[in-house]
């Protein structure tokens, strides 16, 4: 039997809530990775993303990783592009941390969520919370760069003594 726009219509119409509930249930896997882990965004709330990353530890039992930087800044990139090239690295991050990348540039600089915590140095900063938000870590991730690139060898130690 051929499909013709009719049923192919309808069979949109038939499959939809059954995709919108698998979309909200992978969204409700504590392990998806949120929004606020994946991009530097002007118009994200820190305060927001920084209570839902908190309750997302809490239910995990992971630490927080507050990941500073922006669009504009190379070695964020690099960092992105490191732990894609990286796929066990990048495992190890995701399952002991939710990462919420905050975004400080010339369009929003977050002033106010920053106001409190330990200065900056360069970036990408990494701030690490426990589950309630207590800064354990305040660093730049320069001491992890051999030879112009992320070292694999030293990220791990990093994520293993953090974790």
């Amino acid at each position: 039997m051929a499909m013709t726009y009719k049923n192919i219509f309808t069979l949109i119409l038939i499959l939809l809530p059954g995709l919108c509930f698998t979309a909200s249930a992978v969204g409700d896997n504590p392990f998806s990775i949120p929004r606020y882990s994946t991009e530097y965004d002007p118009d994200r709330d820190p305060f927001k993303d920084g209570r839902n990353a908190l309750k997302l530890a809490k239910q995990t039992d992971r630490k927080v990783m507050i990941e500073v930087g922006g669009n504009w800044c190379q070695w964020c990139h690099i960092l992105d592009e490191f732990l894609e090239n990286h796929p066990e690295t990048k495992r190890i991050l995701q399952e002991n941390f939710v990462v919420m990348k905050v975004n400080v540039s010339d369009e929003n600089r977050n002033e106010k969520f920053f106001s409190s915590m330990p200065e900056i140095d360069g970036y990408p900063h990494v701030y690490i919370t426990d589950i309630n938000g207590s800064i354990v870590f305040s660093d730049d991730l320069s001491s992890l760069v051999v030879n112009g690139d992320f070292s694999e060898k030293r990220f791990l130690e990093f994520l293993n003594r953090w974790k």
